[in-house]
């Protein structure tokens, strides 16, 4: 079965014989078998040549880069896993027409929200008193299908989530005084797991 590999210490990724070797910074060497890497996650200092690209290339495997910080950087993507002409095509349409566009954010920010609204169900059923952000966002969510703009319903979507961040210093027990999202630079361990949580999730 073919799996996400991490890698978090510096050195060298390089192909040797049938597989990827990976060196660290000691000369300590390991091996990962190419049939069982989906994508790498490369979260440190690496060296690399295009001997190893094109290996994983005729594999279809996906390189993942991030900066010192964990912030995403960009991805090395073979060719035959990009999109087909005409998908773009659609996608350019979809974009430039202001009715479809918002059609589809309408409907990713409906799914968001309400994954957000089922999680605090619950935890409101487990003990956590949440029900008044429950409330709060019902009512926000039922402002998304009458949105006319795209700025409108990323207005709706913030206050949603802003709502919802309110809610983990319940959700969470400990001392953390979570009260909003906070990005450059993150100011509490939520927020540095939010931030890198959605670094992963993005490069999907």
């Amino acid at each position: 079965m073919k799996r996400s590999y991490y890698i978090y210490n510096n050195g060298m990724l390089k192909r040797q014989d049938n597989s990827i070797a990976f060196v660290d910074e000691n000369g300590e060497k390991r091996y990962i078998p190419i049939e069982t890497v989906n994508e790498i996650y490369v979260m440190s200092e690496m060296d690399f040549n295009t001997n190893l690209i094109n290996y994983l290339s005729q594999y279809g495997v996906v390189i993942h880069f991030f900066n010192y910080y964990s912030f995403y950087t960009g991805t090395f993507q073979p060719r035959e896993k990009l999109v087909s002409g005409n998908l773009l095509v659609n996608q350019v349409n979809h974009y430039t027409d202001n009715e479809k566009r918002l059609d589809i954010a309408k409907r990713f920010i409906d799914g968001a929200s309400f994954n957000i609204y089922r999680n605090l169900r619950y935890y409101n059923g487990r003990g956590k008193d949440v029900q008044i952000y429950m409330d709060k966002i019902e009512e926000l969510r039922k402002q998304i299908p009458k949105s006319k703009s795209i700025q409108e319903l990323m207005g709706y979507e913030g206050n949603i989530r802003k709502i919802y961040y309110e809610s983990w210093n319940i959700l969470i027990d400990q001392d953390i005084n979570f009260e909003k999202r906070v990005k450059n630079p993150p100011d509490n361990m939520i927020n540095t797991l939010i931030s890198y949580v959605n670094t992963l999730v993005y490069t999907k």
